[in-house]
């Protein structure tokens, strides 16, 4: 079983991104790890050149800054890298994910378990989004709390933006992939990076969703899906977490939205049913690892 790791990041010190700890979190389960990295002026080719694994192939391009359609630019420069991978799977992780020492056996043995099993598409994390810093996360449905980052390499399988996969049965027609449960969990830490790189962030990309600028405020949330962390972090992300997180204050004034409202909403329908209410982009065929 060969495993490629894949991944794209642009600007990612400007933007605050844990690129080259993201890489290192898997790259001991990945036969090969394809990076594809945009033009950038900020050093992150060379912080991606720094790692200085044989395992590394870069990939050096540039952005179609008038691609602003829904994110696709994003789906353009995904599939760069993974139309690069040549594993049975192909392991895709965002510029400020991080999986966890502790599940990278579980990780293997699932991949494992299910390179014989055609119907098994797709492979599927459980989701801790870290907000305002490293001790705090979210749950609430409007944030995804499962996500597929594994792809089986032998599919017909495309990206419509960063998020997600689409798996094609003709060519006029696709659809979710078909996936399993790793048990494992990806640690989200994009909405945990200072607030400045936030919104310095949010202030170029908005463009390629076709959206003006906004100003994000980290206090400006409904406290009601706020969390403690009481767990530990992955070992390769500690060099970039702050010693002692700040005080993550929220804004006594903030009024919820009607989004916000809707939530709740949903909060207690889940709390009544046990349904998950959250966004799936995967058609769960087998639950039996970490199900819940």
């Amino acid at each position: 079983m060969k495993i490629s790791g894949f991944t794209f990041i642009r600007k990612a010190l400007e933007f605050g991104y844990p690129a080259a700890q993201s890489i290192k979190s898997i790259l001991p389960i990945c036969d090969e790890f394809i990076v594809n990295v945009g033009d950038s002026d900020d050093g992150t080719l060379e912080l991606i050149q720094s790692i200085n694994d044989p395992k590394i192939k870069i990939i050096t391009t540039k952005w179609n800054e008038n691609l602003t359609a829904k994110g696709f630019v994003y789906g353009q420069q995904k599939m760069i890298a993974q139309y690069s991978c040549t594993g049975d799977w192909a392991f895709y992780l965002e510029g400020d994910e991080v999986v966890h020492e502790d599940d990278l056996p579980k990780i293997y043995d699932a991949m494992k378990r299910n390179l014989d099993k055609p119907e098994v598409e797709a492979l599927v994390f459980d989701y801790l989004h870290f907000y305002g810093n490293h001790s705090t996360y979210l749950e609430s449905p409007a944030w995804y709390r499962r996500a597929p980052r594994i792809i089986r390499n032998t599919i017909r399988s495309y990206a419509p933006d960063g998020l997600f996969f689409v798996v094609l049965d003709s060519n006029k027609k696709g659809r979710y992939p078909r996936a399993a449960l790793t048990g494992a969990t990806i640690y989200h830490y994009g909405w945990a990076r200072p607030e400045r790189h936030m919104n310095e962030k949010t202030r170029h990309i908005q463009r390629y969703w076709n959206k003006a600028p906004v100003s994000v405020s980290y206090g400006d949330i409904d406290p009601a899906i706020i969390r403690e962390f009481k767990g530990t972090h992955p070992a390769v992300i500690k060099d970039w977490l702050p010693e002692s997180p700040a005080l993550f204050e929220l804004n006594p004034g903030y009024r919820l939205s009607s989004r916000d409202k809707r939530q709740r909403v949903k909060m207690f329908i889940e709390k009544i049913t046990r349904l998950d209410l959250s966004k799936k982009h995967f058609k769960l065929i087998d639950s039996a690892p970490g199900s819940r």
